[in-house]
């Protein structure tokens, strides 16, 4: 267990600016382009250091089939009749499936990407599409709320819905915002659930500069890597820059498609260079920092 004394003896550590860092604990949140689908080869390079993702869908992206460098974390995005089926029928053919997340931002709305679920109805399907993945040894991710305080009320009530019988083995985290509502905002969940271990399974520092977007990174990389209990993280920024409604400078690839110095760094290497510019007069299809999630088994950035 984490004391907020501790954590916040962490916040105040030294931060190193553009140190090439490596770690185990990064994710990808996948963002399929059919635009640009080379893109996807960037995040299986032999030197990245991505080791697993996700992609708000229950069945592994088509893009990395071949790949042995990601493990693949299914999702219940929804109020889905067929989950359990889908991941026990992956997992029966050899699929390496040791996780899986709950619902994406059940207390936010349709605009911003969230299922937009009431907890009682989220209880009673995670007890019939989730919780049997138990018994083939699959560890599970609560759902995943929103960053705002009626998050930990909606949670709350999904914990009395469930009743005992949601069995629940680390907490997913989203945050949108500066580093230290960032480290504020573990610390409350680390408080909130002492036990449980921390995915941070999107963040992103949106809106601002290039020197704060990439300030925002360093120190919140390097915080997670120090802290044992948060066990993965993916950050909110694996599309081009000219489509991102999480701001330009979030992103981890250029409108062009080159790693920007924050991709380069998520992946373990050195700065790049590269400037992320925005595409005027262009709507993104994802926004307030979550992807609008279209139930299909094909999704894009067009």
């Amino acid at each position: 267990m984490y004391t907020s004394t501790i954590l916040h003896s962490l916040v105040l550590l030294p931060v190193v600016y553009g140190q090439v860092t490596s770690s185990a604990k990064r994710g990808l949140v996948y963002v399929p382009n059919e635009k640009h689908r080379s893109d996807d080869s960037i995040w299986v390079a032999n030197d990245s250091d991505l080791t697993w993702y996700y992609n708000y869908l229950s069945t592994a992206s088509p893009a990395f089939s071949n790949s042995t460098k990601l493990q693949f974390v299914p999702m219940l995005w929804g109020t889905s009749t067929t989950f359990l089926d889908e991941v026990t029928e992956q997992i029966k053919s050899g699929a390496n499936i040791s996780y899986a997340l709950g619902f994406n931002e059940p207390d936010g709305g349709g605009a911003t990407g969230g299922s937009a679920i009431p907890a009682d109805t989220a209880a009673e399907t995670w007890q019939r599409e989730m919780e049997p993945l138990k018994e083939m040894g699959v560890k599970l991710g609560a759902p995943a709320v929103t960053g705002a305080p009626n998050g930990f009320t909606w949670l709350e009530n999904f914990f009395k819905a469930c009743d005992g019988n949601c069995t629940v083995d680390f907490i997913p985290v989203h945050w949108y915002g500066n580093f230290e509502g960032l480290a504020s905002h573990i610390g409350q969940v680390m408080g909130t659930y002492p036990n449980k271990t921390i995915w941070v399974t999107e963040y992103a520092n949106n809106g601002v500069s290039l020197k704060e977007s990439q300030t925002f990174y360093n120190q919140s990389s390097q915080y997670f890597d120090r802290i044992p209990n948060i066990t993965h993280y993916s950050y909110f920024g694996s599309f081009r820059s000219s489509v991102s409604n999480v701001g330009p400078n979030a992103a981890m690839l250029t409108e062009k498609g080159k790693l920007t110095d924050i991709g380069s760094w998520y992946l373990g290497r050195s700065a790049t260079g590269n400037t992320p510019h925005a595409a005027a007069g262009r709507s993104a299809v994802f926004g307030g920092g979550s992807i609008v999630i279209l139930l299909t088994a094909a999704w894009c950035l067009l």
